[in-house]
C-alpha cells in the first residue's frame, strides 16, 4: 500500500464516519431534514419488529467492540495494513449504522410525549449530549480517534509519540464524557417511542459493556496512574462511584 493510498483511504473513511455520525443526530432526534428516522415513516407493531431492531443493535455492538481488542486487531493486521487498520474500523462501524438506518422499523406507541417548556428542555438536553460527544473526540485527539492521524503519520514518515494519560475538560469530571454525551443524545427527548427506547436501551447496553472493555485496555496501558483516576472520578456522572 502506497503512502498517498493510505492517507486517501484514512480521508474517505473519516469523510464517511462524519456524515454517518450526522445522519444518526437526525435519525435520533426524528428531525425533518431526512426521510428516515428511529419513528418515521409510521410503523406497526409486531414481534418481528422488535426482532430486527434488537439484531441489527447488537449487530452494531459486537462489531463496535469486537473490532476494538488489541486480540482481534493482531489477527485483522494480517489482512489490513497497520497504517489504515483504524480507519478501516471506522469505516465498518458505520456502515454497521446505515444498515441500522436503512433496515430499522419504526415501532408505535408511546412512553412518554412532553410540549411547552418541557419539550425545550430535552431539546436542549439532546443538542448538549451531541455537543458534549462531539467536544470529546477533540479533547481526546479527534484525528487518531479516527484513523487519520495514523494514516497522516505513515504518509508523512513520522513516528507515533508515547500514549500520555490526560484528563482535559471534561475528563476531569468523568471518565467517560464521550459515553455520557451519548446516553444524554438517546434519552433526552420530547416523544419517546416503543421503537425510541428500543435503540436507547440497546445502545446504552452496549455503552455499558463497552465501557469495562475499554478500561480493562486502560489499565494494561497506564497501569496504577488509571486505576487511581478511576477511584477519583465517576465514571458518567461526576463523583459516581467515588472512593477515597
Amino acid at each position: 500500500m502506497t503512502r498517498a493510498f493510505a492517507l486517501l483511504t484514512a480521508i474517505a473513511a473519516y469523510l464517511f464516519f462524519f456524515a454517518t455520525f450526522l445522519y444518526l443526530i437526525a435519525f435520533t432526534g426524528n428531525l425533518p431534514v431526512v426521510t428516515k428516522t428511529v419513528d418515521l415513516p409510521p410503523g406497526t407493531g409486531g414481534a418481528m419488529r422488535w426482532a430486527l431492531d434488537a439484531g441489527l443493535i447488537a449487530l452494531f455492538g459486537v462489531q463496535h467492540s469486537v473490532m476494538a481488542r488489541q486480540g482481534f486487531k493482531r489477527g485483522w493486521t494480517q489482512i489490513v495494513p497497520q497504517p489504515v487498520e483504524p480507519s478501516a474500523y471506522v469505516a465498518l462501524a458505520s456502515l454497521m449504522l446505515v444498515l441500522l438506518f436503512a433496515f430499522w422499523q419504526p415501532i408505535p406507541g408511546m412512553i412518554w410525549q412532553f410540549d411547552g417548556w418541557m419539550a425545550l428542555l430535552l431539546w436542549a438536553l439532546f443538542a448538549a449530549g451531541w455537543g458534549i460527544v462531539l467536544i470529546s473526540t477533540f479533547l481526546i485527539n479527534h484525528f487518531e480517534l479516527f484513523g487519520v492521524a495514523q494514516a497522516w503519520r505513515y504518509a508523512t514518515r513520522k513516528a507515533a509519540a508515547p500514549p500520555e494519560f490526560r484528563t482535559p475538560l471534561f475528563y476531569r469530571a468523568v471518565r467517560h464524557p464521550l459515553y455520557a454525551g451519548f446516553f444524554l443524545a438517546f434519552w433526552a427527548t420530547p416523544a419517546m417511542s416503543y421503537g425510541h427506547a428500543l435503540l436507547a436501551i440497546g445502545m446504552s447496553a452496549y455503552m455499558l459493556i463497552a465501557i469495562r472493555f475499554e478500561e480493562n485496555d486502560l489499565v494494561r496501558v497506564f497501569g496504577h496512574q488509571y486505576e487511581s483516576y478511576r477511584r477519583r472520578v465517576g465514571m458518567l456522572l461526576p463523583r459516581i462511584g467515588h472512593r477515597n
